[in-house]
């Protein structure tokens, strides 16, 4: 999704969000039909799903807004930080309590960020990537409270049809003053954005629908992985040492926290 974002060009950010999430409404409400799922969430559920809806849109605002001005592995990376900050939240949230270990390893990827961020002078930080780390704080909200939703019996396809029907009504006032017209080719990336997307909101939601975030993190760090290479391959990106040290020591600290959530859950 990201290298289509990136080759979509300049287009505003809320346009590329418009039409990523319109590919989703349509692909989320064939499955509500085919599965015959009523379009509600259940008494008591609405303030969950709609939190979703809210900080899931903000979270990819500000992930659109650092692709188009960042390499996409860099901003990969920062929306990466999304497990992490859904580890904090769960335990405000969910009362999912972080053991000393996560809360290390926590620590290790805030850390991580700063080779990403190369905060220097007078600049602490760029502003596209403390928008990417904003996405991520956005992310990591939206991605707790869809955890808490499904666990009470929400449906994730209701929820991938009502967070994408929110960001699309959020965008449509922008998209109809600013629109900016797109060329065949600027459209045909938008339309394999919204594919690939789609499948991916898919997945994740049923990833935290059946697990703990402290449990996903280190298989959704695979995206900074494909990100790297298709950069590389197809737009010439190439991140340079600074950021290559932030990412090992995030996805190390992933790694690290996988290993230890393992050998606490295989423990009498």
């Amino acid at each position: 999704m990201n290298l289509f974002v990136k080759a979509a060009g300049d287009l505003p950010f809320f346009e590329k969000v418009f039409f990523r999430n319109a590919i989703a409404i349509l692909f989320s409400f064939g499955v509500l039909k085919k599965q015959h799922i009523p379009l509600k969430c259940g008494k008591g559920n609405a303030l969950l799903v709609t939190g979703r809806a809210v900080f899931g849109t903000i979270g990819m605002f500000c992930n659109f807004y650092a692709i188009d001005r960042l390499n996409i592995s860099d901003a990969s990376m920062l929306n990466k930080l999304s497990p992490f900050f859904a580890i904090i939240f769960s335990c405000f949230i969910l009362g999912e309590m972080a053991k000393g270990y996560q809360i290390t390893c926590v620590i290790a990827a805030m850390l991580g960020t700063i080779f990403i961020l190369k905060p220097g002078g007078d600049n602490l930080l760029s502003f596209p990537a403390f928008i990417g780390v904003l996405g991520g704080v956005g992310a990591g909200l939206a991605y707790t409270l869809l955890r808490k939703a499904t666990g009470r019996g929400v449906n994730g396809a209701f929820i991938v049809f009502f967070f994408s029907c929110f960001s699309c009504a959020f965008c449509l006032p922008f998209f109809i003053f600013y629109f900016e017209p797109m060329s065949l080719k600027q459209l045909i990336f938008m339309l394999l954005a919204g594919l690939s997307a789609t499948g991916g909101q898919f997945s994740i939601t049923a990833a935290y629908s059946h697990a703990p975030a402290s449990e996903i993190s280190v298989y959704d760090y695979s995206q900074v992985i494909f990100a790297g290479v298709l950069g590389f391959l197809f737009l010439q990106e190439l991140p340079d040492y600074l950021s290559i040290i932030g990412y090992v020591i995030i996805i190390g600290a992933s790694v690290v926290m996988f290993v230890l959530n393992q050998r606490h859950k295989n423990m009498p």
